[in-house]
């Protein structure tokens, strides 16, 4: 990617006389936003469809057949939903501080809580939706917004038509869309390259777990059939236990919640997220989900509490801790889940899954095979991740740079 410290710069710049922006290219203009919109309030469409308006992707059409991310109500009567029209501007004021907003691709309704504008003629929709939604401008859309409610700050509109917005002459925001979207598209293709890479690692630490705990370490070793269609063959002088022959499965429970970071870790699916004033065990343990996230085991070891949609094993001396870990991660969730909207896995199926026992001086090697051959994989994957925090971060300065003049971009590039 090119260094933007070393692409071109405008040859004369003037003061915009504000301080967040600097200096900007001679030929630009600075408005307010309110002299660029013109808000509009159309209805009684309730037959097109329904649009969104994100955070990440702004204005998307509205899939109401996925219920896990149609979080807010949808009222049998839409007669009062706004008209959102192809290249009108569409927001939504309670979550404009985090970017809610963007350019509409589509022509449908959105909520009657949502803004909706259309834009002064000297403005191209491409570059003012490159700009608008630009990390500068959602952080003023930030400053330009109240409220208590973490996730719900109310957009002040007279604020809003305060902010000031640079405005290129047409031409070079035509140039200016043009170039970032070529540039944007490339930066994300990389990025997906990468995350294709992460996740060919997962594949293949997943892989080396499942191998070394149903094959073993030993290539030569002569082997038989496990009568499990999901374990295949295994060692001949491995046994087939039960979960509840080796370990001891208990329920997590509801925890009262401390304030500081001076109580003890709460841990679900995802990891530790509260503290609580008391612990439910002191030791090794492995957690296991029982909704929701229930393919996400995690090995614990000292003072823990967990909470009711998880469960935790306690070992017995026939089965190290860890290895039960790695035995846990190739659990087939999915056989077991029940077939509801939140999968769910039960505690008699847990205590009934079989797993293969090798000895314990097996189990200690692969544990420590699998630790070693874990960490180089995670090596590889934190450093794709540390990648593609650059990229993304040279993507953010690009399109800064880009729609507040900092950088010139010529029609060729």
């Amino acid at each position: 990617m090119k260094n933007i410290t070393n692409m071109s710069r405008y040859s004369a710049y003037k003061d915009s006389e504000y301080q967040w922006i600097g200096n900007l290219p001679e030929k630009w203009n600075v408005q307010k936003l309110g002299s660029c919109l013109f808000p509009v309030s159309e209805k009684n469409k309730p037959n097109l469809p329904l649009l969104s308006i994100t955070r990440e992707l702004g204005v998307i059409e509205r899939d109401i057949a996925d219920q896990d991310t149609n979080h807010n109500f949808i009222p049998d009567d839409l007669t009062n939903y706004k008209l959102l029209k192809k290249g009108q501007f569409g927001m939504n004021k309670m979550k404009a501080w985090q970017g809610s907003y963007g350019i509409s691709n589509y022509t449908g309704i959105v909520s009657p809580a949502y803004f909706v504008f259309d834009l002064t003629k000297n403005i191209e929709t491409e570059f003012f939706n490159w700009a608008i939604r630009s990390s500068l401008y959602v952080s003023y859309f930030g400053s330009a917004s109240d409220g208590v409610r973490i996730g719900q700050w109310d957009l002040s509109k007279t604020r809003m038509k305060s902010i000031p917005f640079l405005i290129p002459p047409k031409n070079e925001q035509i140039n200016i869309a043009h170039f970032l979207d070529q540039k944007t598209a490339q930066i994300n293709q990389v990025i997906a390259i990468k995350q294709k890479q992460i996740e060919r690692l997962k594949e293949r630490q997943q892989i080396i777990i499942q191998q070394a705990v149903t094959k073993g370490l030993d290539p030569n070793v002569p082997m038989k059939d496990s009568g499990i269609e999901w374990i295949g063959m295994i060692p001949e002088h491995w046994d087939i236990t039960k979960l509840k022959f080796v370990s001891t499965i208990n329920n997590g429970q509801d925890y009262k919640q401390v304030e500081s970071d001076n109580g003890f870790p709460v841990i679900g699916s995802g990891g530790q997220f509260a503290f609580a004033n008391s612990y439910l065990y002191d030791g090794e343990a492995v957690l296991l989900g029982r909704k929701g996230t229930i393919d996400k085991p995690l090995y614990i070891n000292g003072k823990f509490w967990t909470v009711d949609t998880m469960f935790f094993a306690i070992c017995k001396k026939t089965i190290l801790t860890k290895y039960l870990y790695y035995c846990a991660k190739t659990i087939p969730f999915l056989y077991y889940s029940t077939a509801t909207a939140l999968p769910s896995m039960t505690q008699k199926d847990l205590l009934n899954h079989k797993i293969v026992l090798p000895l314990l001086s097996e189990q200690r090697k692969i544990i420590n095979f699998v630790d070693q051959q874990i960490a180089i994989i995670n090596d590889g994957i934190q450093c794709y991740q540390k990648q593609i925090e650059k990229l993304k971060e040279y993507k953010t300065t690009l399109i800064d740079s880009a729609v507040t003049g900092k950088i010139k971009i010529a029609a060729e590039e």
